[in-house]
């Protein structure tokens, strides 16, 4: 049992590390590229095109994956890179040029390959193998589970034999050496048609070829264009390319029977319930007079709506926006009325800060500079929704200064949430709330007085040590660490009659709520 418990916590412990070390890579090419985050949602270059039925060949997915008019995957931009690769490499092969021609040439070709190479290393990433159908969130959360829990494929080459590949961060030494294989063949193609190599001799000349690298634009290119007259693939160019092809995974099959599960992660609109219980540390009484701490107790239960975008970039980020609407109640405060003569008295008449209940309202958003400021700018989406959304992506990652961005580790999650959630409580809606208040003259009766009061409230450390989530529905507990501002308002005295009313005071208050937030995806 306690091995068992001791194994879970280091498999926590890296898994912790690998998020942290994927914020602070994912912060960095934020920082040096602002459109990063949105990118890769413009298409869907990284992933395999699905395959519309078991009877595909390897021959027929390569044509497939290039012809005019295709969506835009992972084959399909490695082979147009490939394939301008060695068009270069076909002139350094057949044409005499001037030494820095050549030498324009030869670079030109090697970026091309290398450039192809990335989308080559994709391929065998097991959530991008799983198949990118569906909307956003089944696109990434079935991207996210297969990459970090591993998929069982056979390659094009024979299904006798499979192996299970991880994906993206979750990739294993045994993942490298196979697309490593994969990787060292194609850079080879390039290399021995420049040479003259006869492996590769049957590769047609191609004078088209620019000598710069090519100008496919992957991340606003949706479909695939036809190629420059003089630069279109040959019935033995896709023989090529099928030789280097078929070492790579099988795709998953389209949407249909036989298509692999589904997943989806916490991205789209959502309800939910929350349920809450707090302990705050209050520094006195509303009365001016009363001055000892004590404790209050707390209870809310609450009804929710909004919008997840939990993990955009990774489970350090958190994008989540929502408003609730509860109910709550709190107990009287452990510290007592200070009046020697109403001592006597017992209950909530005795307490400093008495029991009470009010309407709760919750409201949550990222910022990017200073809380409530993406709200400010919402104008801006219409006028330059780019610069609105590379606002967002920022403010959903850890805002300007990065300091929310979540830390994880291998008892659970923390982040500094301080601005990015505002709670806000309406004590004494349904009829004034009652305290007991010191007279004026010592000696004399304490007053009742009747008032109402709004409290403020900003969680600053949130800790979230659990966290679970299925195809539609997530729940998490969290611990957070807040202080409280209890605002009071109105103070008529009900008891003795005609006495003066008291100067009423703001309350202060530290404390920690234990969260249960339930979700449902929609």
């Amino acid at each position: 049992m306690l091995s068992d418990a001791q194994r879970r916590l280091a498999s926590q412990a890296v898994q912790a590390q690998r998020v942290n070390a994927l914020r602070t890579a994912d912060i960095r090419f934020q920082r040096a590229d602002p459109d990063y985050a949105t990118r890769a949602g413009s298409n869907n270059a990284h992933f395999l095109l699905a395959r519309p039925s078991t009877q595909v060949s390897p021959a027929d997915y390569a044509t497939l994956t290039v012809r005019v008019g295709a969506e835009v995957n992972a084959v399909g931009v490695y082979s147009w890179l490939h394939m301008s690769a060695l068009q270069k490499a076909s002139r350094l092969r057949d044409e005499t040029l001037a030494p820095a021609q050549r030498n324009e040439l030869a670079r030109a070709a090697l970026a091309d390959e290398a450039f192809a190479q990335h989308f080559l290393q994709d391929v065998f990433a097991a959530g991008h193998i799983a198949g990118a159908w569906g909307d956003a969130s089944q696109r990434q959360g079935t991207h996210d589970f297969y990459n970090q829990n591993g998929l069982e494929v056979f390659t094009w080459r024979g299904r006798g034999q499979s192996m299970v590949l991880m994906g993206d961060a979750h990739m294993r030494a045994q993942d490298a050496e196979v697309i490593a294989a994969s990787l060292q063949a194609s850079l080879l193609q390039v290399l021995d048609l420049a040479s003259g190599r006869t492996t590769v001799a049957q590769f047609g000349a191609t004078p088209a070829a620019p000598a710069q690298p090519d100008a496919f634009d992957v991340c606003r290119t949706s479909r695939f264009p036809a190629r420059e007259a003089g630069l279109r693939a040959r019935g033995e160019d896709i023989d090529l390319l099928e030789s280097t092809l078929v070492a790579t995974p099988v795709p998953g099959l389209g949407p249909g029977l036989g298509a692999m599960p589904r997943f989806r992660s916490e991205i789209g609109p959502f309800v939910g319930l929350a349920g809450a219980i707090d302990t705050r540390l209050v520094d006195g009484s509303f009365a001016n007079a009363q001055t000892s701490t004590g404790n209050v107790v707390g209870l809310d239960l609450s009804v929710r709506a909004g919008f997840g975008l939990d993990g955009v970039m990774g489970e350090s980020g958190d994008g989540l926006v929502y408003a609730s609407l509860g109910y709550r109640a709190d107990s009287p405060s452990s510290s007592q009325f200070n009046d020697a003569e109403r001592g006597a008295l017992g209950g909530n008449l005795s307490a400093a800060v008495p029991a009470r209940s009010g309407l709760s309202l919750r409201l949550r958003m990222p910022y990017y500079l200073v809380p409530g400021d993406l709200l400010l700018l919402s104008p801006l989406y219409v006028s330059d929704p780019k610069a609105y959304t590379d606002l967002a992506v920022t403010a959903a990652n850890g805002g300007l200064l990065r300091l929310q961005s979540g830390w994880a580790t291998a008892v659970g999650r923390f982040q500094f949430v301080l601005g990015r959630e505002l709670g806000v409580t309406f004590y004494g809606l349904s009829g004034d709330d009652q305290l007991i208040a010191p007279s004026l003259a010592p000696g004399g009766l304490g007053r009742a007085v009747n008032f109402k009061s709004t409290s403020f409230e900003l969680p600053i450390l949130e800790y979230r040590p659990y966290r679970a989530f299925s195809t539609d529905q997530s729940s998490s507990v969290l611990v957070q660490l807040f202080a409280a501002a209890d605002v009071p308002r109105g103070g008529s005295v009900s008891f003795p009659p005609g006495a003066p009313g008291p100067q009423l005071r703001t309350v202060w208050s530290l404390g920690l709520r234990l969260v249960f937030d339930w979700r449902y995806y929609y």
